[in-house]
């Protein structure tokens, strides 16, 4: 039943008894999508997973104080133990030895009552704010043990919708069918996704298996987006893992595939991947293969190759080598990038058109210069604004398009004219430029259970400021989606005309994928195997995954290219298994 059916049939009724529907989905434009849909009907209480959480949990004040002070005990102990094991005098003892103190201050500040803020949308700073794994953590925790907040969440929702469900925090989706078992006769919830898609680390892999008999299991099996071809090759990419299996529209097109193959030692892969667009122009008789670059959408199955083509390599590597830090890294919300990409560079670029109204409201916004206390005692009380012209004018003296230009000089700028509030996780890279910034990083030394400023991750946050400023701008439209490469997170439910999809191992790094393996150019290891034998999942799965997300974007035609080490032994094996015909194949 669709959402508007349910409101012709049964909203009278609900707006009477002052219930809701709530929908839950992933990010902010999904949720405007699905208002559009609905008329902006206050029937559908339709948000992010964030907000809809802050929304359970935000008043439980002394609720989240007494699970934070119950946590961090147990996180101080295990880096206690992880000191005492450790060797004296290095990197991580230090960080570790940091993040024994920021625990204890902060569990110290949990002494007497508090209140929380959190931003589901933004960064969240000092001893109050809540990071967004916590929020997770703690409404799956309150739902599961408290029952006031079941009675309220049921009563209120009679119907609980999740969109993209295989990728929602396991933590809260356990919850929720925990609330749904005890209270199935008066509480529905539905799941909506493509286990197929499972793109986060955190969602749940087994969902979908364990769903008791009182469900309704409605399957999709027409695909509207795609040509036969692609729906064919989609198919045989999910056989081994669920063998669903989807059926094109009658009057869709065939549709053209193509599969390349590369050297995996081709020292100018830029090059090959133009020859790729000329060749599926020749192929497709259609000229925006070779078009102005954003004719044709190229999908990356792993971001480091996206960075080395786009030009933000050394920012991407610099933090990417925590993989406590991958998923902000990736999603563009780590609160020390989010720094100079949403509030630095904004500033610039505004400053630079001479917009001096967007300047203003940036500024009043996000900056303390433009904070009341500071209006109201200004260092020149003939010039209230001098401060803050001062500050803008220091950002604007630094050459930031020059590749010297380092984000390190870029924060001291900011840190020495208290132009933006510092995130944590850079704070210990400053010292004490001034009285202020000092007491405030004594002041706000606080643990916020979020990998960000976490004391193993400080090694990452250490190398990122020695990068160069001028990689922001391509970083901030690669995670944004802007442009002609595209994230296999941002496209999903997306479609494109045209898609190019890049497989390389040699510039995925890591053993989290491997398309030589998916395609039988190199054999599994005896860690593969054994994990196989105790059925978790192995790199190929999470590779095969990718690989359907990203070819089934392509409304018209897909071109792959594969570098490989074996281009035989690729070829032989992805014509054995069907994916592609010989005459689809080409050397190149």
């Amino acid at each position: 039943m669709g959402l508007k059916v349910f409101r012709k049939e049964h909203g009278s009724q609900f707006r009477k008894s002052g219930q809701k529907v709530a929908v839950i989905t992933y990010t902010n434009a999904a949720c405007d999508e699905i208002l559009s849909r609905v008329d902006d009907d206050p029937l559908f209480a339709i948000s992010t997973i964030h907000s809809f959480c802050w929304s359970q949990i935000g008043s439980f004040h002394a609720d989240i104080q007494a699970w934070l002070k119950s946590e961090i005990p147990g996180e101080i102990a295990e880096l206690e133990e992880k000191q005492a094991k450790g060797r004296l005098g290095t990197k991580a003892a230090l960080d570790r030895q940091r993040g024994i103190a920021s625990k204890t201050k902060r569990l110290q500040w949990l002494s007497v009552p508090r209140r929380f803020i959190y931003n589901p949308n933004g960064d969240n700073f000092g001893m109050a704010s809540l990071s967004h794994p916590a929020v997770l953590k703690i409404t799956a925790h309150f739902i599961e043990t408290k029952p006031s907040m079941q009675s309220v969440l049921v009563n209120r929702f009679p119907f609980l919708l999740i969109d993209e469900s295989q990728d929602t925090s396991k933590l809260l989706i356990d919850a929720f069918f925990a609330l749904e078992d005890m209270h199935h006769d008066r509480f529905a919830l539905g799941l909506f996704g493509d286990t197929m898609q499972r793109i986060y680390a955190d969602g749940k892999p087994d969902l979908g298996q364990d769903i008791p008999d009182r469900w309704a299991k409605p399957v999709k099996q027409m695909n509207h987006r795609s040509p036969q071809r692609i729906v064919q090759l989609g198919n045989v990419l999910r056989a081994p893992i669920d063998g669903r299996r989807q059926v094109a529209r009658d009057d869709s097109k065939k549709g053209v595939i193509r599969l390349f193959i590369a050297p995996a030692g081709s020292t100018d892969k830029q090059a090959s991947e133009q020859q790729v667009r000329r060749k599926m122009s020749d192929i497709t008789g259609d000229a925006d293969w070779i078009g102005n670059g954003l004719t044709v959408k190229t999908l990356t199955l792993e971001h480091h190759m996206a960075a080395s083509r786009m030009g933000f390599a050394d920012l991407f590597n610099a933090l990417d080598q925590d993989s406590r830090l991958t998923t902000g890294l990736r999603n563009g919300d780590l609160a020390g990038v989010r720094l100079f990409s949403k509030s630095v560079a904004p500033l610039i670029d505004a400053s630079i058109r001479n917009d001096k109204f967007a300047v203003m409201a940036l500024l009043r916004k996000t900056s303390p210069v433009l904070k009341r206390s500071a209006l109201k005692n200004p260092k020149d009380a003939a010039n209230p604004l001098a401060a803050v012209c001062q500050a803008v004018d220091a950002l604007l003296s630094i050459d930031v398009t020059d590749p010297a230009t380092t984000f390190m000089d870029v924060l001291k700028c900011l840190a020495d004219h208290e132009l933006f509030d510092i995130p944590d996780s850079l704070k210990p890279f400053l010292g004490t430029t001034n009285a202020a910034q000092a007491e405030g990083i004594e002041a706000e030394a606080e643990e916020n259970t979020d990998a960000e400023e976490a004391p193993a991750s400080l090694q990452a946050w250490r190398a990122f400021p020695e990068t160069p400023y001028c990689q922001i701008k391509p970083y901030a439209d690669y995670v944004a989606d802007i442009g002609a490469f595209g994230t296999h997170q941002g496209v999903k439910g997306l479609e494109f005309d045209r898609v190019l999809v890049i497989m390389d191992d040699s510039e995925a790094r890591g053993f989290s994928y491997s398309y030589e393996k998916l395609f039988g150019a190199k054999p599994l290891t005896d860690g593969d195997r054994q994990k196989i034998a105790q059925d978790e999942e192995i790199g190929v799965d999470r590779t095969r995954r990718l690989l359907y997300v990203t070819c089934t974007r392509a409304q018209q035609s897909l071109a792959l290219i594969a570098y490989s080490d074996a281009p035989s032994q690729l070829e032989t094996t992805v014509i054995k298994q069907g994916w592609f015909e010989r005459s689809e194949i080409e050397r190149i």
